[in-house]
């Protein structure tokens, strides 16, 4: 057999040396990147998460803004926002298209459901490209197409335009409509730089309290694969959303209510520059209400002719006789009111200059307190001797002129006490020259109205964070000082009531036929500048700055009106129109009742917890008070209001205690006692309108033992009682 003779195949060893060595390379290649995780010095596992880990944004509410009693002022909604899909490249199938294919028909329907944006804006943004003549995937349509309601998304659904969609969203909703809209003011979406929206406040509390108010977006992260599937066994992880604080205010929406609908009716009948109103608790220094006009409605931002700012804070007046107020308290709380006293009215030489009775001529020689009632500018002149110039700048400083008062609400004005010359300080104890804010005049008002004891404005009650519901911050009342004794308070308001009983009084047109109130009219003229001021029947700044009932204010009251078209009409009757409706619903509201306003008697209660509901139901009653059990019976586990505290005879007294409720007799039961018993109770109580109750769904005496809603039904005081206001065109013109 022949031997084979071996022969070395170099095409074989070249192959077999250079698979072998990419082999090599690969092995190696593999064993590097499982030892380090790292390609090109990128760790691997940090591309694949960033390929295949996702990431979904949890959406924080903004805090809401309630009233007094848990009414929603302000609040995030649901809305829409529009998207435009422009791209060829979105459609699969021509025949079911997924882009806008007539962009001209397109943006002629949005124009009408987008009024503000034009059809030729949007035209634009449907077919815009961008520097390489390509088309964008999507596009948007800034503010105009979003806070769209589900009315509207709706219509332009119903319209089958291609390549329109809708992502729910979140708009900032006043469900009021015109509402304190100056003092709460509105917030807006702003797109951030990473292309997300944020609401932010823009005006008033929703400004000032926009930290508070702002949410923290939570998140939700997890795994997919390259075809945007969740991966099995993949871990989700949850950062929950953290939703803003929840701001309670002191506004009672009913009375805001009371006073909006009273400003638009004068506003409409007088067509005025301007007005100014704000409604207080003078034992707290709580605000109320608070409104201005012009207006706006923070939903739409529209508005005619109006200042964005909060008049009653920001902006300073001259006061007019309003000032006269404090004047009198100057000179009685010092010994120098002699009200029988008389002097000669008419004129007042201060050097070189006359000061006058709004009437030029006054009424010969009449008593200080007739002055007074009449407003008389030169009996202030001749008080001011009286009480010494000094001291009454004293008196003013403590009342809190010039400074501001502290109200927790931005910009506040301090105003301009003038006394460098002679003239100035004698027209200072008029209203004249000198400049304060409606905030001062308020505040100053509620040591008459409280014995004395004046109290710090505010607007925030509390703040609560709404994801714990704890309260982390509380506002409670103030103590400014005492400027006057409470002996003086008390005979100011008795000359204050005078001045709408005496034949001469100027305050005739502010009377109620139900209650007693006290106050003071003004008619200042506007400065024009230079030293120069305007003058006419029409020309003037009316107010009425008074309280209600006299024996124990719970109300008091400022209302301004600049330059009202009168048609014949004396000053003060627009501002009568204001005062005089919101005054006696507010009240009778508040279950202040007339018969008591005579005779106000305290009854005081005490921290009843840990005793026997029944046995304190009886003392009670005894009080004159009207306890509420609120339970089967037995020990009393809380109660409210709460102890030790005077409470007005004829209040409400709600003693909580274990076991089932059951219902009682809501019949002219106030909103705020029916929001007291629904939370004592923790009833599901539907409330439907406002002012007392006129009836319930489920009757008087029904044990509750589940969870079913109660519907209470109610009665504004506007439909309930009627207050004819067209007093007799008298009292003061011109001062």
């Amino acid at each position: 057999m022949k031997k084979k003779r071996f022969r070395f195949q170099w095409g074989a060893f070249l192959l077999l040396f250079f698979y072998g060595g990419l082999f090599f390379l690969l092995f190696s290649r593999m064993f590097m990147l499982q030892a380090t995780g790292e390609v090109e010095g990128q760790e691997l596992a940090a591309k694949a998460a960033a390929k295949y880990s996702k990431e979904s944004v949890i959406s924080a509410s903004r805090g809401k803004i309630y009233d007094t009693n848990g009414q929603v002022i302000a609040e995030d909604t649901l809305s829409y926002r529009l998207i435009a899909i422009v791209n060829e490249k979105a459609t699969t199938d021509a025949k079911n298209p997924r882009h806008v294919v007539n962009p001209e028909k397109t943006a002629k329907i949005l124009a009408e459901y987008m009024p503000d944006m034009s059809e030729e804006k949007i035209y634009k943004q449907l077919t815009r490209v961008n520097d390489k003549g390509e088309k964008p995937y999507q596009v948007e349509f800034g503010s105009a197409g979003r806070g769209l309601s589900h009315e509207t998304m709706s219509k332009i659904k119903a319209e089958k335009l291609p390549g329109i969609l809708f992502i729910n969203d979140l708009k900032r909703y006043y469900p009021n409509g015109i509402f304190a809209s100056h003092l709460i003011g509105f917030a807006l979406k702003e797109e951030n730089k990473d292309g997300t929206f944020t609401t932010k406040g823009k005006m008033g509390l929703e400004l000032t309290y926009n930290k508070e108010l702002t949410g923290k977006d939570g998140k939700v992260e997890y795994e997919t694969d390259a075809f945007h599937y969740l991966l099995p066994n993949s871990e989700k992880m949850v950062t929950p959303a953290k939703n803003g604080d929840d701001i309670y205010l002191t506004l009672d929406k009913t009375v805001q209510s009371f006073l909006e609908e009273a400003m638009t009716s004068v506003a409409k009948e007088y067509n005025p520059e301007a007005m100014t109103a704000i409604v207080a608790d003078p034992k707290t220094g709580k605000i109320l209400a608070m409104s201005q006009r012009p207006t706006f409605n923070p939903d739409t931002r529209e508005g005619n002719n109006m200042k964005w700012l909060n008049e009653a804070i920001e902006e300073t007046i001259e006061p007019g006789s309003t000032m006269k107020t404090f004047t009198l308290a100057s000179a009685i709380d010092t010994g120098a009111w002699k009200p029988n006293a008389k002097y000669m009215s008419g004129q007042y030489r201060v050097l070189d200059r006359v000061i006058k009775d709004y009437n030029k001529v006054g009424w010969g020689q009449i008593t200080y307190l007739q002055g007074f009632q009449r407003s008389s500018n030169t009996a202030m002149a001749h008080l001011l001797k009286l009480i010494g110039e000094d001291v009454f700048f004293d008196y003013l400083d403590r009342f809190g002129f010039g400074k501001k008062t502290g109200i927790d609400l931005p910009n506040e004005a301090s105003g301009t006490l003038l006394s460098n010359y002679p003239v100035e300080r004698v027209t200072t104890t008029f209203g004249q020259g000198s400049t304060v804010t409606p905030i001062q005049l308020i505040q100053a008002l509620t040591a008459i109205a409280n014995n004395g004891k004046m109290m710090q404005p505010y607007v925030i009650d509390h703040i609560v964070d709404p994801s714990t519901g704890k309260t982390i911050k509380k506002h409670e009342p103030i103590v400014k000082g005492q400027p006057v004794s409470a002996d003086t308070a008390k005979q100011v308001k008795e000359i204050l009531a005078s001045t709408l009983t005496v034949k001469d009084g100027t305050a005739k047109d502010f009377i109620l036929d139900e209650y007693e109130v006290a106050g003071k009219t003004g008619t200042a003229q506007i400065p024009l500048g230079n030293g120069r001021y305007s003058w006419g029947s029409n020309e003037f700044l009316y107010s009425f700055l008074g309280m209600a009932p006299v024996n124990d204010p719970q109300l008091i009251m400022y209302v301004s009106v600049k330059r009202p078209k009168l048609k014949g009409d004396a000053g003060s009757i627009p501002v009568s129109k204001v005062f005089n409706p919101v005054m006696l619903n507010s009240l009778k509201y508040l279950n202040v009742n007339p018969e008591d306003v005579k005779h106000v008697d305290d009854a005081k209660i005490q921290d009843y917890t840990g005793k026997s509901a029944e046995a304190i139901q009886v003392e009670l009653q005894n009080d004159g008070l009207k306890p509420i059990i609120v339970g089967g019976g037995g020990k009393i586990i809380d109660q409210y209001p709460k102890g030790p505290q005077k409470l007005v005879k004829g209040n409400f007294v709600f003693l909580k205690t274990a076991g089932d409720v059951t219902l009682p007799d809501f019949t002219n039961w106030s909103l705020r006692n029916v929001l007291a018993f629904k939370t004592m109770a923790n009833l599901e109580i539907e409330v439907v309108g406002e002012g007392f109750v006129a009836s319930q769904s489920v009757s008087a005496g029904t044990v509750i033992s589940d969870r079913s809603p109660i519907v209470v039904k109610l009665k504004t005081p506007a439909e309930s009682f009627k207050q004819d206001v067209e007093t007799p065109p008298e009292g003061e013109t011109t001062e």
